[in-house]
């Protein structure tokens, strides 16, 4: 169990998907991704093993959830700054967490 102010601590915000590329460099199959996450937090890249269910096209303009406080893991030659947020199916698949309704790049989840 964890305490409210150990959830309070994790900022997870709202960011719009900008660029995708292949990451070749990646020992599973994954993208790396660009996401605008408003003018207070601004563009964050990350790798994300979300080749399963998504296709680089679909992504582009795509909200997703992020946190964005973890420190910066690089992965490979690549510099993750965030960490985005996906429901993991048994078999290892990946759908990303998203609003089901229209909010702005940078809201906070809570």
């Amino acid at each position: 169990m964890i305490t409210y102010q150990d959830f309070d601590v994790v900022e997870m915000h709202t960011g719009t998907v900008l660029e995708v590329r292949d990451f070749a460099k990646a020992r599973k199959p994954a993208y790396q991704l660009w996401i605008d996450f408003g003018d207070k937090i601004g563009i964050k890249k990350t790798s994300a093993q979300i080749t399963t269910r998504y296709n680089k096209e679909e992504l582009i303009g795509k909200m997703v959830v992020a946190v964005t406080n973890f420190p910066p893991k690089q992965i490979a030659d690549f510099i993750s700054e965030v960490l985005i947020l996906g429901a993991v199916a048994p078999d290892g698949a990946v759908t990303l967490l998203a609003p089901d309704k229209g909010v702005e790049n940078g809201f906070r989840i809570s």
